[in-house]
């Protein structure tokens, strides 16, 4: 399997675009899971995940691993778990990895700060704090080693197709290009699904 390097926390930080403790786990997630199909980050498809997410993780998944939705070997089943599948499309092995929330005792107190933030009711102390307590939080779960953070299960399951290259064609009714294999006929015209969705309401 062609590998790149595994790319740091601060590279999957920049893409995200903050720090959040899911992120962290999501990168523990990633680390984990090729430490235990004994791959190195691939160049192209040869790792599937599966998501039970669309949180934070996700993107950390992406980055580290190189599973992304572009390529179409990152397959979301948002069942609100952190939890991942990944598949070496190599020789079929598969592992579920579950991320665990260590015991760090600063997220308790982060944990209550949580609804003020989000609710836009912090003041600027309670925001301070929240950053700092946030940032500590992450340093002490990037501290773990992956597997002690995580639970790691091999499984068997069925290998999803690869991604699909689709031909585009100009939608019979906005002229926006759209992929043939997703459009909808009507009044004998292939059209986008939201074409379709205005002229089926």
């Amino acid at each position: 399997m062609p590998s790149s390097p595994i790319p740091s926390f601060e590279e999957v930080v920049r893409f995200h675009g903050h720090v959040c403790p899911g992120l962290a786990i999501g990168y523990q997630i990633s680390l984990a899971a090729m430490n235990a199909l004994g791959v190195s980050r691939p160049d192209d498809e040869e790792l599937v995940a599966i998501a039970e997410t669309d949180a934070c993780g996700v993107d950390a998944i992406q980055v580290v691993t190189g599973c992304t939705a572009g390529k179409g070997n990152l397959i979301i089943k948002d069942y609100g778990k952190h939890v991942f599948t990944f598949i070496n499309r190599a020789n079929g092995e598969a592992v579920r990895v579950q991320g665990i929330q260590p015991d760090i005792p600063e997220r308790a107190a982060l944990g209550e700060l949580r609804p003020k933030i989000f609710g836009c009711t912090a003041t600027e102390e309670e925001q301070r704090a929240y950053h700092t307590l946030t940032h500590t939080v992450v340093k002490k779960i990037l501290e773990f080693r992956p597997e002690e953070v995580t639970t790691v299960e091999k499984v068997s399951v069925e290998l999803p197709g690869e991604a699909k290259i689709f031909s585009s064609i100009p939608c019979g009714c906005c002229g926006e290009m759209v992929a043939d294999a997703k459009t909808r006929e009507y009044d004998g015209k292939k059209i986008c699904i939201p074409c379709y969705l205005k002229k089926t309401a």
